[in-house]
């Protein structure tokens, strides 16, 4: 016959002070940001893209064929009929992209505000300043949207 020996339970030492472990754990791009005298440019001149983006967007309203209540309802000729399909679809492609520039734009004056332009959302690394540059409204790295567009 096999006799089985009983194991010993072996206690895992608890942590003595809960703040110290806390502390330990550092949340994304924790501490990271660049100086607010260096930021207040970009932050102006995304303020001033924003204020453009929403004025073309209205001009984009106004030029749907839809919107316009002058238009005919019984359209005789099919020609008129499929222009204004076209201008249609054309206006609300448009509008759309303008749409995800204002979200994006929205989003990197939020992270200004509370410190964490230049932070990368998903892996809290920092953004590179090439792409910062090149494009203001970044709030991932190059490699996360890379992977995001895919």
């Amino acid at each position: 016959m096999i006799q089985f020996r009983r194991r010993k339970k072996v206690k895992k030492p608890k942590p003595k002070d809960k703040k110290r472990v806390n502390k330990r754990k550092k949340k994304k791009g924790q501490g990271i940001r660049y100086p607010a005298r260096l930021v207040a440019p970009v932050k102006n001149f995304l303020q001033s893209k924003l204020r453009l983006l929403e004025r073309r967007k209205k001009g984009i309203e106004k030029e749907d064929p839809f919107s316009d209540t002058s238009r005919i309802i019984d359209n005789a000729s099919p020609d008129t009929d499929a222009a204004e399909q076209f201008g249609h679809a054309r206006t609300t492609a448009i509008k759309e992209q303008i749409d995800r520039k204002i979200i994006q734009t929205k989003k990197a004056l939020a992270q200004i505000k509370v410190g964490k332009y230049g932070v990368c959302e998903e892996c809290g690394r920092m953004i590179d300043t090439d792409r910062l540059m090149a494009y203001p409204e970044a709030t991932l790295c190059a490699t996360d949207a890379a992977k995001k567009e895919k």
